[in-house]
């Protein structure tokens, strides 16, 4: 089972295989956005990794991190908890200004994943 850790919430263990955003909300109990509902549309969820970035990319990702000009960042609807990481959340809830963080992602990443 791999451990998440979220700086300043703690670690916990995830499911292998559950998307990030899922296990940063569920498990690590963290307000991560996810305005579109996990569908690598808004860059809301985005993350960086402090250790255990995953190598791997779905060309959605690739594709909204461009578009926005973002580097450095992830979006943590498209990635798959298949080993430990350690990540700090960007993207909160808390003094958003939102009435909620946006639908809740499907388990499955989504749009179906191509990686690059």
């Amino acid at each position: 089972m791999p451990k998440l850790t979220v700086e300043g919430y703690g670690t916990v263990d995830v499911p292998a295989g559950k998307r990030l955003v899922l296990a940063i909300q569920e498990d690590a109990k963290v307000d991560i956005l996810h305005a579109c509902g996990g569908n690598a549309r808004c860059t809301t969820c985005r993350i960086e990794f402090i250790e255990g970035e995953p190598t791997t990319h779905t060309a959605a990702e690739v594709e909204r991190l461009a578009a926005r000009s973002l580097t450095g960042v992830r979006l943590a609807c498209q990635i798959a908890c298949d080993h430990d990481m350690t990540v700090r959340a960007i993207s909160r809830l808390e003094g958003s200004g939102r009435p909620d963080p946006g639908s809740r992602p499907q388990d499955a990443i989504t749009p179906e994943p191509i990686w690059v």
